[in-house]
C-alpha cells in the first residue's frame, strides 16, 4: 500500500486531522476562534480587511500567536469558505423527483453564498477538498441517484448546477452592492457597439435585454435541467454516453511546429481584426461628431 501524502495543513485543519499546535495560548485561541473572527471582519468590511495582523487585532493577541494554529493566510481563507458555506440542508433532496431536488440544491448555495458573499471572491477551484464542498458536491450527485445516469454523469451535472448557482449569487451580490450589471453594460456599450461590427448584440441591446426584468439566471437553469432530462432520456434508450477528454495523441499535436505556426497565426489575425475593429469605431465616432457640427 503506498504511502499517502501529507496533508496541506489547512485542508488537514478543515478534516479535524492536524496536529496541535506545540505551545500558545491555552483555551483563549483555536483554530475555531480565529476562523470565526476571521468570517467576522469579511462580513462586517470584506474580504480585502481580512490579514492575519487584523484578526489578531480583533482578538486581542499577537499576529505570531495566530500563527502557531493557522500557518498561513490561504489556510485561513479556505478555513474560512468552508464554515462560512457550511453544509447543506437536510431537506436539499426532500422534493419527490430529481429535477426537484436539483432545483433546490441551486437554490440552497445561492442562499449560502449570499450569506457571505465574500466567498465568491476567492479563487474557484473545480473541486474543493473539504468536508462540507464534499457534502455540497455529495447532495448534487444525490439528487440524481434515481435515474439512470451513471457515475461521471451525476458528478458533471452536479458540477454544472454549483456553477450555476455561483454565478448567478455573483450577479446577486453585485446588485446588492449598488451595482446594476444590466444599466451599466448598457450604458457603456450602447456607444461602443454598432450594429454594423457586432449586428446580433447591437439587435438584443436596443430590445432591451440588459435591463429587462426577466430572470436569466433562472432561465438558463430550467435549459440546463432540460438539457439533464434529455440526456437521461437518451440513457434510457440506450444512445447516450459521456463524452471523453482528448486522448495523448491530441494532445500530442499542440508540439508540432506547423500546428503551432497556424495558430499563431490565428492570433495575429485575431489581433488584427480587434485593431480594425477599433479603427472602426474610432473613425465612425469622428464622423459622428464631424456631423453634428455640421448641423449643429
Amino acid at each position: 500500500m503506498s504511502e499517502q501524502p501529507e496533508l496541506p495543513r489547512g485542508i488537514a485543519l478543515a478534516w479535524g486531522v492536524a496536529a496541535n499546535p506545540q505551545r500558545g495560548p491555552k483555551r483563549e485561541m483555536s483554530v475555531e476562534k480565529i476562523v470565526d473572527a476571521a468570517i467576522d471582519l469579511a462580513d462586517a468590511e470584506g474580504l480585502g480587511a481580512v490579514s492575519m495582523s487584523a484578526v489578531a487585532a480583533r482578538l486581542g493577541f499577537t499576529p505570531m500567536s495566530l500563527y502557531r494554529y493557522v500557518t498561513a493566510k490561504d489556510d485561513l481563507t479556505l478555513l474560512m469558505q468552508e464554515t462560512a458555506l457550511g453544509a447543506p440542508p437536510d431537506d436539499v433532496n426532500a422534493a419527490a423527483t430529481w429535477r426537484e431536488r436539483l432545483a433546490a440544491y441551486h437554490r440552497a448555495m445561492q442562499v449560502a453564498y449570499l450569506a457571505h458573499p465574500w466567498v465568491l471572491e476567492l479563487p474557484l477551484a473545480m473541486l474543493t477538498v473539504t468536508p462540507n464542498s464534499a457534502a455540497w458536491l455529495d447532495a448534487g450527485i444525490a439528487a440524481l441517484a434515481d435515474t439512470p445516469l451513471d457515475d461521471d454523469a451525476r458528478f458533471a451535472s452536479a458540477l454544472l448546477v454549483s456553477g450555476h448557482a455561483r454565478s448567478a449569487a455573483s450577479v446577486v451580490a453585485e446588485q446588492r452592492h449598488g451595482v446594476d450589471i444590466g444599466d451599466t453594460a448598457a450604458a457603456v456599450l450602447a456607444d461602443l457597439v454598432t450594429a454594423d461590427a457586432y449586428p446580433q448584440l447591437r439587435r438584443a441591446i436596443d430590445a432591451g435585454v440588459l435591463t429587462a426584468e426577466t430572470d436569466a439566471f433562472g432561465f438558463g437553469l430550467e435549459r440546463i435541467l432540460d438539457g439533464v432530462a434529455a440526456h437521461i432520456v437518451a440513457v434510457e434508450a440506450g444512445g447516450a454516453t459521456m463524452p471523453v477528454a482528448a486522448s495523448e495523441d491530441d494532445a500530442d499535436v499542440t508540439g508540432d511546429k506547423k500546428y503551432r505556426e497556424a495558430r499563431k497565426a490565428v492570433r495575429e489575425a485575431e489581433k488584427a481584426l480587434r485593431a480594425a475593429r477599433v479603427h472602426q469605431r474610432q473613425t465612425l465616432r469622428e464622423a459622428r461628431e464631424r456631423l453634428a457640427k455640421r448641423n449643429g
